[in-house]
């Protein structure tokens, strides 16, 4: 659902997109959706280095999952993308 690059220039905000396709449904539900998971990132930014673009793709399931299901979700990625950037040595 999700992927983090690190941007080479750290003086860049942290930046957050939401890729959320006509999968997920009509009009109304994609917009709900990219709401919900706009707010779970906006209290998780301090969490995200500066410079860094996350980049959260919405699957055709997050439309019928609860709030608390997408936040876990999210911070399961969140953490994800950390191990691989980690492994990847690109973390600073």
């Amino acid at each position: 659902m999700a992927h983090s690059l690190r941007d080479h220039d750290d003086a860049h905000a942290t930046r957050v997109g939401f890729i959320v396709s006509k999968a997920v449904g009509n009009a109304v539900v994609r917009n709900r959706t990219k709401r919900r998971l706009r707010e779970i990132m906006r209290v998780r930014l301090d969490e995200l280095s500066a410079g860094e673009l996350f980049v959260l793709r919405a699957l055709p399931q997050a439309a019928e999952a609860d709030f608390s299901t997408l936040e876990s979700e999210v911070d399961e990625l969140i953490v994800k993308a950390r191990k691989k950037l980690d492994r990847r040595g690109r973390r600073a």
